[in-house]
């Protein structure tokens, strides 16, 4: 088993390279949804119509399912994005791939697709504890993050 294992620095890096990935493919359906809104409010507004009380509540209401929707929609993205690139043949995303580094379980074998997606579901919480999940892969033995803790996966160098 391969125990070249990943610190916390090269995986950073490997995030800042998908982030950038993910923000550019995001914006293609963040800018027109949320565009189509803003539109829609610009011309209610310029249209000079007063507005009751009851429109302005409808439009801000409008403004803010739509985002929701759109930040629920990222987010399922983003964790099938991960999933399904950890669980392919490179065993890992394109910012992995980049810095030869692969997602293994605790065995050293390739992760199916459900093992990969109860790790990026993880990282929900390695996030929400003020990223201290992500951080703990610079202090352990394995390298591993809180995430790679409770799914039992390592990241490494080929």
């Amino acid at each position: 088993m391969n125990t070249n294992y990943a610190g916390f620095w090269m995986r950073f890096l490997a995030w800042i390279i998908d982030y950038i990935i993910i923000y550019v493919a995001q914006a293609f359906i963040v800018v027109p949804v949320l565009g189509v809104v803003g539109f829609n409010f610009a011309n209610k507004i310029a249209s000079g119509q007063d507005m009751a009380e009851g429109d302005a509540i409808a439009m801000v209401m409008t403004a803010v399912a739509a985002a929701s929707a759109v930040a629920l929609l990222v987010i399922v993205l983003q964790i099938l994005y991960y999933s399904l690139m950890e669980a392919s043949k490179y065993q890992g995303t394109v910012g992995k791939i980049a810095l030869g580094l692969i997602v293994t379980d605790a065995n050293g074998a390739k992760l199916d697709f459900t093992k990969a997606l109860v790790r990026n579901l993880c990282k929900i919480i390695s996030g929400i504890i003020l990223g201290i999940g992500y951080i703990m892969a610079g202090f352990t033995d394995k390298k591993q993050a809180l995430h790679d803790m409770i799914a039992s996966t390592l990241v490494v160098k080929k």
